[in-house]
């Protein structure tokens, strides 16, 4: 993987371990007018790939004052057609306008011979599969000269035929392609449930030290034909208590790490948002105070 030698000369260098936001318009006076309430902000890349208007001039105000992280949700990774090269050169200009600190995309697909599909589609979990996300992120790092993270998704059906576990999975398109991995609390909380599996048990197999972001988010309840429980990813509310929980669980193997508060549905005013942002952070505080404590002991 070639590109990945030019990861270290092109972005803005870490995201700070602290709590970020997604970035909305509707926040940016307030968010310029009081404290840094937060270390970081992120943007869906295809928002800004217009060439210029208000939208850039907001988030040039933004990135001269806060760290960015952009997020992809338009290369369909896991499809078997080509990538879209005006796509990728479309971020490829972005990444060189902002200079974000990273970069991430999904485990999904999202187009089908000529047409795009307005929803992140589940992926079998097989040796074609393997080779076609690992040939499409081994690209897309190639044309955008950084390491890309890789986001485990939520899913709402599962293929019988997949014959590798989604951790595995991860953990060997992160060796291939040296990408990171983008550990999406939310998504582990919301499949599991769905599924019928236990998400601390999906968390200690999942390959943490390729961990570079974690993104936080609500959930909407819901029910299936057959009246089991359902969660939909729906990012329109507070954090669960129960994702809390596997957040704390989990900062408490990686130590501080990026995390995002992704709220994109019913967005609520700046100071609710800041105050999920800031819980994060306490999460974070607390398991490195705890850690603190069992080395001193």
């Amino acid at each position: 993987m070639t590109g990945l030698k030019l990861a270290s000369t092109r972005g803005a260098g870490p995201l700070p371990g602290r709590a970020g936001v997604g970035f909305k318009p509707e926040h940016f006076e307030a968010i310029l007018a009081g404290p840094r309430e937060v270390g970081f902000f992120e943007v869906h890349a295809e928002t800004y790939m217009g060439d210029g208007g208000p939208p850039h001039r907001r988030l040039e105000a933004i990135r001269a004052r806060y760290p960015l992280s952009l997020h992809g949700v338009g290369l369909s990774i896991g499809s078997p057609r080509p990538l879209d090269r005006d796509h990728l050169a479309r971020l490829e200009g972005l990444i060189g306008r902002y200079e974000p600190a990273q970069f991430s995309e999904h485990l999904a697909w999202s187009s089908h011979d000529e047409g795009f599909l307005a929803d992140l589609l589940p992926l079998p979990y097989d040796d074609e599969t393997l080779a076609i996300v690992s040939r499409h992120i081994d690209q897309t790092q190639e044309a955008l000269g950084l390491r890309m993270l890789l986001e485990n998704p939520s899913t709402y059906v599962q293929f019988s035929d997949s014959a590798i576990a989604e951790t595995e999975f991860l953990a060997e398109v992160a060796r291939r392609t040296g990408c990171g991995l983008l550990l999406d609390v939310n998504n582990v909380y919301v499949s599991a449930t769905n599924h019928g599996f236990d998400p601390f048990a999906y968390l200690a197999a999942f390959p943490l030290r390729h961990v570079g972001e974690i993104h936080l988010a609500g959930y909407a309840d819901a029910t299936d034909d057959q009246g089991a429980p359902l969660l939909i990813d729906a990012h329109n509310s507070p954090v669960r208590a129960a994702v809390w929980a596997l957040y704390q669980e989990t900062i408490g193997r990686l130590g501080p790490t990026p995390t995002l508060i992704e709220w994109d549905n019913d967005v609520p005013q700046w100071p609710v948002l800041a105050a999920e942002a800031r819980r994060a952070d306490a999460a974070m505080a607390r398991s490195a105070n705890a850690k603190g404590l069992r080395h001193a002991v």
